[in-house]
């Protein structure tokens, strides 16, 4: 049954769409869904994408990719995502979910969070407690100890990154995001210079065992701070990119909290993490994925310029500088901060 996404985004935004009373409903687009949160629940919709990293072009792929996000997202917040559900068309015509009939669209349902306890909030409005920081870091050594760890050939997990510096400059270069060259290029160039003065510690990580599958999107708007904290939204289109050193990750959401002024917030994260693990990273690796993480979020921001549905380039045009900016200094320790 063929049914337009509008058809069903328009059904959406009806309290008589659910199998349960709503009051308030809020409607969400997002690049690759649309989000409806009502009072206490939340449902995604997936839009039917076609691109080279993620196919949701028919209902079957959109089906087995909110089937994925619920397994993968249970791991650290198992009692946030509850259930994947239909939207059927019913016998009266009328498009609900919970409903008997012919399914014509798949959501991932979810229980709906307090977002004044969501991390990048929390931040905004000042009151971060480091107990709570404490907690997040206790949780992700628990996440990572029980992932399978993921073979690399110590090379190879050098080789990788190193590959993923060269991806990233040549996306950070295209002409069509008018950055300056220079930056980039001075970036890329000591980005390259320390991993190589690095591979005796990359590849100790991958000696160690230390590679697991993670969380992939480890951002301040997914961290919940609550009793008991959770993580949500991890990265589910893409096992390779959720392939990761545990300290990269952690230096993924230290960079978003030092650009935000919140420079504690790392060390504590990483400081809870260690101390209930065995294990152990050198500063300077670490600083060297917090300038890799940052390279990363520069160039997903810089995308933002492509999308014609921002008018105003400039934002993210500077915005993506400003991660660059704290790459180059992670590196050279002249990062100031606050």
């Amino acid at each position: 049954m063929d049914v337009s996404l509008q058809e069903k985004v328009q059904a959406l935004h009806e309290p008589r769409a659910y199998d349960h009373p709503v009051g308030e409903l809020t409607a969400i687009e997002t690049h690759f869904a649309w989000v409806f949160l009502t009072d206490s629940l939340v449902y995604k919709l997936k839009k039917p994408v076609h691109s080279a990293m993620l196919d949701l072009g028919t209902l079957d792929a959109r089906l087995r990719n909110c089937r994925e996000e619920l397994r993968l997202n249970r791991r650290l917040a198992v009692n946030v995502y509850l259930d994947v559900v239909a939207l059927v068309r019913t016998a009266d015509g009328s498009l609900r979910l919970g409903a008997s009939g012919e399914p014509v669209e798949w959501l991932v349902k979810m229980r709906r969070l307090p977002e004044e306890r969501m991390l990048d909030r929390a931040m905004a409005e000042g009151g971060v407690d480091p107990a709570d920081i404490e907690r997040v870091g206790r949780l992700l050594a628990d996440f990572y100890h029980a992932q399978p760890p993921v073979d690399f050939r110590p090379a190879a997990y050098a080789e990788r990154l190193l590959d993923q510096v060269h991806v990233n400059r040549r996306e950070l270069l295209a002409e069509d995001l008018g950055l300056s060259p220079a930056p980039v290029e001075e970036l890329a160039k000591a980005q390259r210079a320390a991993a190589r003065a690095l591979i005796e510690p990359l590849a100790e990580r991958a000696r160690r065992r230390r590679i697991v599958e993670a969380h992939g999107d480890l951002r301040p708007e997914h961290v919940f701070l609550g009793s008991p904290p959770c993580v949500i939204d991890c990265l589910e289109f893409s096992r390779d990119l959720r392939l990761l050193d545990p300290c990269e990750e952690i230096a993924y959401l230290t960079c978003e909290c030092d650009l935000r002024g919140f420079d504690w917030i790392g060390p504590t994260l990483l400081g809870s993490y260690l101390a209930r693990t065995d294990d152990a990273i050198p500063t300077r690796l670490f600083d060297f994925y917090c300038s890799h993480r940052a390279t990363v979020r520069a160039k997903i921001v810089a995308w933002h310029i492509r999308d014609r549905s921002y008018r105003d380039h400039e934002p993210w045009a500077e915005r993506a500088t400003k991660y660059l900016r704290y790459a180059q200094e992670r590196l050279t320790g002249s990062c100031v901060l606050g």
